[in-house]
């Protein structure tokens, strides 16, 4: 019971630093940050982890890639802890897909890395997917269903629980876990597409 009222204490604090953000002072988003650098630094180390290739982006640099980007934004809009990690998720998705294309320009088809998608969140796909068609096949899965492609972002990317993305999106967790079953099923027959184009025509009728 102690620890479960220091954790609802934990997490209130950090709710009232990110609102205090949100209202404009940024001094608050810089003493927030140390309390949640271990878990934005496994965030970025797991969305690095499902990239297999050589890496010039370290995690480290990835958070503080993250840091600025999100003080740089005009509008902030926090409403917990679960909220801020999901558009940090979605913030270092960005960060490594534009740090892929300038790697891709330099060196085509070189160390290009593959990337796995599977709900145990250890086992490849039969055939890895480059990371760039996985992030143009979640892009194409958000103009189909936009809320079933934050899921994938939020578990697969973010390494958010089903109770924390059902949190985030004000939906139960048995929906959540249904969603992801249909998401990803999309999602893998988009990467096992023979056409390069595939992930842009995907049947929203069979999978959503």
């Amino acid at each position: 019971m102690m620890m479960r009222n220091a954790c609802v204490q934990t997490n209130s604090s950090i709710t009232a630093k990110l609102q205090a953000f949100a209202g404009g002072d940024k001094s608050a988003f810089d003493t927030l940050l140390p309390e949640l650098y271990a878990e934005l630094r496994k965030m970025a180390e797991g969305h690095m982890r499902r990239e297999s290739g050589i890496h010039t982006l370290q995690p480290t640099a990835l958070v503080n890639e993250l840091y600025t980007r999100v003080v740089n934004q005009r509008q902030h809009h926090f409403a917990s802890r679960a909220h801020f990690m999901a558009l940090a998720s979605r913030v270092m998705r960005q960060i490594l897909v534009d740090h892929s294309r300038s790697r891709a320009a330099a060196k085509r088809g070189a160390n290009v890395p593959t990337f796995s998608l599977d709900e145990s969140s250890d086992k490849p796909l039969e055939q890895p997917a480059g990371l760039l068609p996985v992030h143009e096949a979640l892009d194409a899965l958000e103009r189909f269903d936009a809320q079933k492609a934050r899921l994938i972002e939020m578990q697969f990317f973010g390494g958010l629980s089903a109770e924390e993305s059902a949190s985030v999106l004000g939906i139960p967790a048995a929906t959540v876990r249904k969603e992801l079953r249909f998401a990803l099923a999309w999602m893998k027959s988009q990467l096992d597409a023979p056409s390069p184009t595939a992930s842009t025509r995907g049947d929203k009728r069979n999978y959503c």
